[in-house]
């Protein structure tokens, strides 16, 4: 039987194996997951997908923070982002292989050039299309509740991200009485973006009694997150008539529901406590017009007991007043209608003998003394010179008497 060698010495004989040259400062395309600082130095790992999105190959990968800083600036010159997870890169890299934490590439250089990775270039292409279509932003519009207190929540059960989510809003120190209803859902795998369309179906059908819904899990993985890089579950958060808040993964991870939900926070805690300072900020704007209000009306009702105190205190001195003058008034009254009455009497008699006057002037005696006379034939008034027959006689009346004449 072949003796048998020590671990170490199996690792030693690795570490010899990996010296070959095919496996020094080689150029390798790849994804970055997890993309992680620790110490000045970056920690992720590359990872290679076949057509179907299944990863064939995965390796960790370090660059040290003597190449970091420098590999950063050159990558952020040419893309616009810093190195970080999700990006397909082409990196200088060699393996080694470490006797107590094994295998793992080492970062020398980056290519700058080399197209971003497909989570990225898929996030765009999603939202290019939202803006496209003209639903991008139409949850991000939505008028803020006020207040938000009826949260429905869309999660998995059991999940680590769910319990700290309800634990920080269920510990407010303002006593915010938050209530919360739960739809359940898929967070990760192929089947997750199809699972919360259905519970944010079943939400939609509850809209009138809620405020917002919240779409929390926890993070891990970013590979896992990509999934959520969903154009139909991005297409219904954008178009959702809540307003949507997500906390899905940790601060280095996002998704493409950051970019049109109503507002994003990085973790399921962040979204909790987001919540608790909205609400108590709508309670502290309470308490304020609450403390003005009370101010205001106890200034009225001490201007308005003011005022009742001054009338109460004028009150016998108008009515006084009051009545002086209407005793004044009376006097001055009493002392005008002997007057008035005398007034009036001598104008009606003025207007007496004025009219007296009219009817002397206008009588029939005042019109025989200005010469006329009046002619009757058998006691009739003559008018005209036809009315008297020849041989007829006539009578005179004159201002000085009556005479007889006989008509020829």
């Amino acid at each position: 039987m072949e003796q048998a060698i020590t671990l170490s010495q199996f690792n030693r004989r690795i570490v010899d194996a990996m010296a070959t040259p095919a496996l020094r400062s080689v150029w390798v395309t790849a994804e970055t997951v997890d993309v992680r600082v620790s110490n000045g130095h970056m920690y992720m790992e590359l990872i290679e997908k076949d057509d179907a999105g299944a990863t064939v190959a995965r390796i960790g990968a370090s660059i040290w923070a003597s190449n970091l800083a420098r590999l950063n600036a050159v990558f952020f010159a040419a893309t616009g982002s810093r190195i970080a997870s999700g990006m397909k890169v082409m990196v200088r890299a060699s393996a080694t292989f470490h006797a107590v934490y094994g295998l793992r590439a080492v970062i020398s250089d980056i290519n700058p050039e080399y197209t971003l990775g497909d989570l990225l270039r898929r996030r765009r292409e999603i939202l290019a299309r939202l803006a496209a279509e003209g639903v991008a932003d139409m949850n991000r519009s939505l008028p803020a509740p006020r207040p938000l207190l009826r949260v429905a929540v869309v999660s998995a059960p059991g999940a680590a991200g769910l319990g700290d989510f309800l634990h920080q809003l269920a510990s407010t120190p303002a006593r915010l009485r938050f209530t919360t209803r739960f739809f359940e859902a898929t967070m990760q795998g192929d089947r997750a973006p199809r699972s919360i369309i259905a519970a944010l179906e079943r939400v939609a059908e509850h809209a009138d009694e809620l405020d917002a819904v919240v779409i929390i899990r926890g993070g891990g993985a970013t590979s896992d997150l990509a999934t959520l890089d969903n154009y139909d579950l991005a297409a219904n958060v954008a178009q959702f008539p809540l307003p949507v808040i997500v906390g899905v993964g940790h601060e280095r991870d996002t998704t493409v529901l950051d970019a049109v939900a109503w507002m994003s926070v990085k973790t399921p805690t962040a979204a909790a406590e987001w919540l608790i300072a909205r609400g108590t900020d709508e309670l502290d704007a309470l308490r304020r017009l609450a403390a003005e209000t009370a101010r205001l009306s106890a200034a009225r009702l001490g201007a308005a007991l003011r005022s009742i105190d001054y009338m109460a205190a004028q009150l016998p001195q108008l009515a006084a007043a009051h009545i002086m003058r209407g005793h004044a008034r009376l006097d001055a009254a009493a002392r005008e209608i002997p007057l008035l009455a005398a007034q009036s009497m001598a104008q009606r008699r003025q207007r007496l003998a004025a009219l007296a006057d009219l009817i002397e002037a206008l009588s029939p005696a005042a019109t025989l003394r200005r010469g006329y006379s009046v002619l009757r034939v058998d006691g009739h008034a003559v008018t005209s010179p036809e009315q008297i027959a020849p041989g007829a006689t006539v009578e005179a009346t004159m201002a000085g008497g009556k005479t007889n004449l006989k008509h020829i």
